[in-house]
């Protein structure tokens, strides 16, 4: 029976925390980024190719959504060029592809093809696999389409921020599962080289383990992520379950004053790597928050993320990466 016409999900509300608990910084390096500091963009440096669509997915309600990205390519001649696949955040009920524009733009200016994408959220009666499952779907898109954007296929790494954080992450992890791979292009390979995870959660229903008592009571009762596990045992939707010594290479980001997502949550997932003997790198940002949080008023959060230290460790991370596989 069609299921158009029936309403959409209600957007549930993300709570903030009032404090947030220090955390251990032992395996991590901290770092205090000067906000002052900021990276300059050359505009003339990128190309950038608006609203393509890379896959069409049918929803719940009978409807069909495409999938579109933003591609960024240098305007300097080359072959070939490594692939950085962004992935936004949204609290899994938004996936703005048009999101971070300065950072990708330096980060296209640097060498790099960058494909910022869209994927199904909580609003569409999405779950964490059509999250993971769209995320490869670019990835084999931009395989397929290797000669048209000059793409290295043999080079290409995803970037996410918090919700897009815990999607990359579990990109990153699944290498070689195939039950995530569904869709388009189907003869491509979705597996990455690297994997850059900025303040994304790993283990949903903790993700307010670092906050004050009155948030923690509020999560154990009410938490809006349980709807995106898909009811599924929660150690299916945690990518912590899924690593081995043989994923990709990480690099990990939180802020220690970050009200939204507990920093315990990329701890979890870097001490997890690293017992297995994967390669995992981890910044802390001292007093540093949730990203650019510009959307709720505040204009100067998303500085410590933007500056040139923050942004020259993601560079040489991805540079060295991608040229050797080591870091």
């Amino acid at each position: 029976m069609s299921m158009a016409g029936m309403p959409k999900p209600a957007m549930p509300t993300i709570p903030v925390a009032t404090s947030v608990a220090a955390s251990d910084t032992s395996t991590s390096l901290v770092i205090r980024p000067d906000p002052a500091d900021q990276i300059t963009c050359r505009q003339d440096a990128v190309r950038t190719l608006s609203d393509v669509v890379f896959s069409t997915r049918a929803l719940p309600d009978g409807n069909q959504l495409r999938l579109l990205m933003d591609i960024q390519i240098p305007t300097s001649p080359r072959m070939r060029r490594p692939l950085i696949v962004y992935v936004p955040g949204g609290g899994f009920m938004a996936a703005r592809k048009e999101g971070a524009l300065d950072l990708r733009t330096y980060v296209a200016g640097a060498g790099f093809i960058v494909a910022s994408i869209e994927y199904r959220t909580m609003l569409n009666g999405a779950t964490f696999r059509d999250g993971v499952a769209d995320v490869k779907s670019a990835i084999r898109y931009l395989r397929a389409n290797a000669q048209t954007y000059g793409v290295d296929t043999k080079k290409v790494a995803v970037w996410g921020e918090s919700a897009g954080g815990y999607l990359v992450s579990m990109v990153g992890v699944t290498n070689g599962v195939k039950s995530y791979d569904i869709g388009n292009d189907l003869d491509q390979n979705s597996d990455v080289q690297a994997v850059i995870d900025k303040y994304g959660p790993s283990e949903l229903v903790k993700i307010a383990e670092d906050f004050n008592p009155e948030l923690q009571a509020a999560y154990a009762t009410n938490n809006p992520f349980l709807r995106y596990m898909d009811g599924v045992e929660k150690t299916v939707a945690n990518p912590i379950t899924y690593v081995k010594a043989s994923d990709p290479p990480f690099l990990i980001f939180h802020g220690s004053q970050d009200k939204m997502v507990s920093p315990t949550q990329t701890l979890m997932l870097h001490n997890a790597l690293r017992r297995v003997g994967a390669r995992s790198t981890r910044y802390v940002l001292e007093g540093a928050g949730h990203g650019d949080l510009a959307f709720f008023g505040d204009f100067e959060s998303g500085l410590p993320w933007s500056t040139r230290q923050t942004t020259g460790i993601m560079l040489d991370f991805l540079k060295h990466a991608l040229a050797d596989g080591t870091y």
